[in-house]
């Protein structure tokens, strides 16, 4: 009984091993790309108009990367499922 829960444990976190990091790398895109906005908005006095800019930049690349990557996790583990 032990035995079989813990695989099932195991495998649990084997299926969403792939998805944890997703949300970090989409808030880590919006930032860094609030800070580079906000160094170019200094560097060239346009405050706050890059700052917004990359924001919403960061915003729609983290976001694209995070379906892009999420929909390719989930045709992966269907193919292995129609594998077995």
């Amino acid at each position: 009984m032990y035995r079989k829960t813990k695989n099932n444990l195991f495998q649990t976190y084997r299926d969403i091993g792939p998805y944890l990091g997703l949300g970090t790398q989409l808030a880590a895109t919006i930032v860094l790309m609030f800070f580079l906005g906000n160094w170019l908005d200094e560097k060239y006095g346009l405050y706050p108009v890059l700052t917004i800019l990359f924001s919403f930049l960061g915003g729609a690349a983290g976001l694209y990367n995070f379906i892009k990557t999420t929909l390719e996790l989930n045709r992966k583990k269907k193919s292995e499922k129609h594998k077995e």
